[in-house]
């Protein structure tokens, strides 16, 4: 009964018109005056931060900030999957025979999360993780690898949330809600799949690096709001870091995986 009022509320708040509404409130020149606030509650570290408080021109274009270069070292080793946000491991683990995962209880197939069939096998009893970014947290990805983008494609419209009642009570949001994915040849030899899941009331992901290649650690986009990443590997390709637990916050930078 919760999942269903919770999915009919969902439902009628996240519309054409509330997602706009919303987007021009925190694009507005007016929440400006609602950064240091938004810091404070968030907790968020503004030493971190390339460009003084006061220079943001409203609430959105703080969400979006840059951090300073030196704030997030990444690993160069290049045998190791270094995380692509800063977020919170939400769920990690083996993808079973049937290319099924789960997350907080929830199973989610490849066909539906990918919407290719043509990648089933490739990702059948290979590895997943899912990184869920609070309002708190950077929302810059990075490249988790050196590696070649061989497609990258958007499925989904409408966007459902991404936090704890939206992946407990919400309609499996990480597999129908705006997504972006990228597929990324690595070293010539196996894949990885990024799929960056747009939040609730707005689908925002911006690409701000249109390469096939992909450095490990440049900048390839950003979410306008909380949103997730889920990505996929081979079989046979890696082995989780110690670092990666349920629930453990990871910053981007750091290594996540190693390769076999």
């Amino acid at each position: 009964m919760k999942e269903k009022i919770y999915q009919s509320l969902i439902e009628l708040t996240n519309g054409k018109y509330s997602s706009l509404l919303l987007k021009r409130l925190v694009s507005s020149p007016m929440s400006k005056n609602l950064i240091g606030r938004y810091s404070k509650v968030y907790e968020i570290d503004t030493t971190e931060v390339s460009s003084d408080l006061d220079s943001f021109a409203s609430l959105q274009d703080f969400f979006t900030r840059q951090l300073k270069k030196e704030a997030r070292p990444v690993n160069q080793s290049s045998n190791l999957f270094v995380s692509p946000v800063d977020a919170k491991v939400e769920s990690y683990g083996r993808i079973d025979e049937a290319a099924i995962f789960t997350v907080k209880g929830k199973p989610y197939t490849i066909m539906e999360l990918m919407g290719n069939e043509h990648v089933i096998d490739k990702y059948r009893k290979g590895k997943y993780v899912v990184f869920y970014l609070s309002p708190a947290n950077y929302h810059r990805i990075h490249s988790p690898i050196d590696g070649t983008v061989i497609r990258q494609y958007s499925l989904g419209n409408k966007s459902y949330p991404v936090n704890q009642l939206g992946l407990t009570y919400g309609k499996n949001p990480i597999s129908k809600n705006y997504r972006m994915v990228s597929e990324v040849k690595v070293h010539d030899k196996k894949h990885v799949t990024l799929v960056k899941v747009g939040a609730m009331f707005v689908n925002s992901i911006t690409l701000t690096n249109v390469s096939t290649a992909w450095k490990k650690g440049e900048e390839i986009g950003f979410f306008g709001f909380g949103s997730t990443v889920v990505m996929l590997f081979e079989e046979d390709f890696v082995t989780f870091t110690e670092n990666i637990k349920k629930g453990h916050n990871v910053k981007m930078g750091e290594p996540i995986a190693s390769m076999l």
